[in-house]
C-alpha cells in the first residue's frame, strides 16, 4: 500500500495520470480554475512547479477519478473490512476452531496501529521554521468572493484534553495571517468535541494539522466513522501495516513520520473571529461567521516538501470519488452499528448530508420507522436533512430507481414525516438559520400501491412555462422565480391538484431542464428545499399524525437569503484559457 504523497505521485506519472505544469501560475485562482476545467474532463492530476511566491510545488486532482481512487487503495481495504465484518459471527464467542479459521485475518489485524520511529526515520522533521510559519506555503484561493486563501486538504489532529483519545478531521482552514489561519469546527465534529472540553477547563488547545502523507491517512480523516473508532487505526487498516509516528520534541503531539508537512498550534478558549466566505462542496459559498482560531508555533515539513490541495465547488469534484470509495469500505459495517439497515448511501451529488437513502428490514409492521430514527442517531448522518427508506433490493447510487421504487409504494398517509425545528449541516443555509432547519422521512416498502405515470399528459398548468418529468412518478415544473412570486408552489397545489394527483412527487425548480441527468437533478433540488418550509401538500390531523394527501410539491427554487451560486471570475476564464497551451505544452 502506498506509504507517502510522493510514492503515488509516481505510481501516477508510470500511469501517464498526472501531468507536470512548469510554467508560472497563481495560488490566488488562477490553479483553481484549471484544476476545474480538467478534472471536468476527467483529467489526470496536476503538479504545478512553479508557483508564484512559494518555493513549494502543488499538486492537485490527485482522486479526481474513480480509477485514481483504486490506484491510491486498491481492493484489499475494502476485502479485509468484509472479512472483519464476515467474521464476527465467528468469533463471538472465540473458540481454537474459530480462531484457526479465521488465521489469516487475524494476522492481518495484527499489522494494524501505529509504530514509533526515530527522527530520522521521519522526513516530515527535515526542516523546522518558527518565525512566520505560513509565508512560504503557496496556499490556495478557489473563488473570487473567497475570504482568503484557504487549506483544503488539511488533516486535523486533536486529541481529547482528559482521555488523550483523538480525533482526525477534514476542516477547512482560512490563512489570515503568517502566524494564524481559522479553524472551521462544524457542528458533530470530533476536532470541536474536544475543543469544547478544553474551553469548559478554559485551556489553550493544542492542534497539529498534517499535510500529504499517505493516502489512507486522507481518506481516514474524511470517513463518516463512529465517533469513538480512532481515524489512525482505520487509516493502518487501508494501509495494511501499522503507520508511522514521531515524537515531536517541541510539541503535545505525536507526528507522522510520512507527511509533507506538521503545523502545530495552539487554539485560545472562548475567542472567535470571522471566517470566510467560502465556496463550498455545496457548490454555494458559504457566508462568513465567527470561528475559533489556530495560533501556530511552528512548522516541520520535508526539505522537498510537496503541497496537496484540492478545489470544492459544484459536484462533481474530488469529493465524489473520494465518498464512493469511503461508502463502498465502510457499507459492511452499516448492518453491525445499525441493525436492520442493509445498505446506505448518502449522495455526492447533493454535498452528502442533504441526501440519504437505505434498504432496510421490515420484518414487522413499521419497522421502518426504527431504522429512520437509529439513522438519524448516528454520527454524522444526524445531520441529514431527507432521508429515504424502502425494504426492495435496489441499487441505491442509481437513484432514478429507488425513486420509482418508493413512489409505487408511497402512502402518503402513513409514510411522510416532516420534523421541524432540527439541526442542519452548517453548510446548509435552506433553514434560514445557522445549523437550524427540518429534517424528512420518505418511506416506500411492501408491494406497489400504484403505477407511475411516465409522461405528463393532462394539459397546461397555470404560472408553469416547462414541464419535464425526471423519472416515473417525479414531474419537475419551473416558473416564475421565488423573487417573483413566492406563493408559486401552494398555488400549483390549489390550483392543480386533480391534473397532478398521479404524480406523487411534483417539484418547482428555477429551470427544468434539471432533468437531464442524475448529478444536476440532486444537486439542485436537494440544496434549495427546507422540508419543514418548503413542502406543500394537503393534510389532516388525526391522532397527533399528519395524513398527507397526494401530490407532494416541493419548492426547490433559489430563494431570497441563500448564498450564491458558484461561477468562476471571467477575467480569470479568459486568462486561463489563454494560456492552456503554455500549461499543457
Amino acid at each position: 500500500m502506498i506509504q507517502d504523497l510522493r510514492s503515488f505521485i509516481e505510481i501516477l506519472k508510470k500511469e501517464n495520470d498526472v501531468v507536470e505544469i512548469s510554467a508560472p501560475v497563481d495560488p490566488n485562482l488562477e490553479i483553481a480554475e484549471i484544476h476545474r476545467r480538467v478534472i471536468d474532463e476527467g483529467g489526470p492530476a496536476l503538479l504545478f512547479t512553479n508557483v508564484k511566491g512559494s518555493s513549494f510545488p502543488v499538486v492537485t486532482n490527485l482522486f479526481g477519478t474513480s480509477r485514481r481512487v483504486d490506484l491510491a487503495f486498491g481492493p484489499k481495504p475494502e476485502l479485509l473490512m468484509k472479512q472483519i465484518i464476515g467474521a464476527m459471527d465467528t468469533l463471538l464467542p472465540p473458540t481454537p476452531k474459530a480462531l484457526w479459521k479465521e488465521k489469516d485475518l487475524i494476522f492481518d489485524m495484527l499489522k494494524i496501529g501505529t509504530k514509533t520511529v526515530s527522527k530520522s526515520e521521519a522526513p516530515v522533521m527535515e526542516v523546522l521554521k518558527k518565525q512566520k510559519p505560513l509565508s512560504d506555503l503557496p496556499v490556495i484561493t478557489s473563488w473570487q468572493e473567497d475570504g482568503g486563501p484557504f487549506f483544503t486538504l488539511p488533516l486535523v489532529y486533536t486529541e481529547h484534553p482528559e482521555t488523550k483519545d483523538h480525533n482526525l478531521g477534514m476542516y477547512r482552514m482560512q490563512v489570515y495571517d503568517d502566524q494564524t489561519t481559522g479553524m472551521h469546527w462544524q457542528i458533530h465534529k470530533g476536532g470541536g468535541f474536544h475543543y469544547h472540553e478544553a474551553e469548559k477547563k478554559n485551556e489553550h488547545f493544542p492542534v497539529t494539522v498534517f499535510l500529504g502523507g499517505p493516502p489512507a491517512l486522507i481518506a481516514s480523516a474524511i470517513a463518516p466513522v463512529p465517533e469513538h473508532l480512532p481515524e489512525l487505526l482505520l487509516t493502518s487498516l487501508i494501509l495494511g501495516k501499522k503507520l508511522k509516528t514521531a515524537e515531536n520534541p517541541i510539541g503535545e503531539h505525536r507526528l507522522i513520520a510520512d507527511a509533507e508537512f506538521a503545523i502545530h498550534g495552539k487554539v485560545p478558549p472562548h475567542f472567535r473571529r470571522p471566517e470566510g466566505p467560502f465556496g463550498d462542496h455545496y457548490g454555494y459559498y458559504s457566508l462568513i461567521h465567527d470561528f475559533p482560531e489556530l495560533r501556530i508555533e511552528h512548522i516541520w515539513h520535508r526539505k522537498d516538501a510537496i503541497y496537496p490541495a484540492t478545489i470544492v465547488g459544484k459536484p462533481k469534484q474530488e469529493d465524489y470519488y473520494m465518498g464512493e470509495f469511503l461508502q463502498r469500505l465502510l457499507s459492511p459495517a452499516f448492518p453491525m452499528a445499525m441493525p436492520g439497515v442493509k445498505q446506505l448511501w448518502t449522495y455526492a451529488e447533493t454535498g452528502f448530508h442533504p441526501l440519504a437513502a437505505a434498504v432496510v428490514r421490515e420484518s414487522y409492521s413499521r419497522e421502518v420507522l426504527a431504522s429512520a430514527f437509529r439513522i438519524f442517531g448516528e454520527g454524522q448522518l444526524t445531520l441529514t436533512k431527507f432521508l429515504i427508506l424502502t425494504d426492495q433490493n435496489v441499487d441505491l447510487e442509481k437513484f432514478p430507481q429507488l425513486f420509482e421504487s418508493v413512489l409505487e409504494r408511497f402512502e402518503p398517509k402513513t409514510d411522510l414525516f416532516i420534523f421541524n425545528k432540527t439541526s442542519h449541516d452548517t453548510l446548509d443555509y435552506t433553514g434560514k438559520k445557522l445549523n437550524h432547519g427540518s429534517k424528512a422521512v420518505l418511506i416506500g416498502v411492501g408491494e406497489p400501491i400504484r403505477q407511475l405515470p411516465g409522461e405528463y399528459t393532462n394539459g397546461d398548468l397555470t404560472g408553469i412555462s416547462k414541464i419535464a418529468p425526471y423519472c416515473k412518478g417525479c414531474l419537475v415544473i419551473s416558473g416564475k422565480s421565488y423573487k417573483d412570486e413566492p406563493e408559486l408552489a401552494a398555488r400549483i397545489l390549489k390550483a392543480n391538484k386533480e391534473k397532478l394527483k398521479k404524480w406523487p412527487m411534483v417539484i418547482l425548480v428555477d429551470d427544468a431542464d434539471i432533468t437531464k441527468d442524475q448529478t444536476s437533478f440532486l444537486w439542485t433540488v436537494f440544496t434549495r428545499f427546507n422540508p419543514a418550509t418548503d413542502m406543500y401538500a394537503d393534510s389532516e390531523i388525526r391522532q397527533h399524525h399528519l395524513n398527507y394527501e397526494l401530490p407532494i410539491v416541493i419548492d426547490a427554487r433559489m430563494k431570497p437569503g441563500y448564498p450564491d451560486e458558484l461561477f468562476p471570475r471571467e477575467d480569470i476564464v479568459e486568462l486561463v484559457s489563454k494560456r492552456w497551451g503554455e500549461y499543457f505544452g
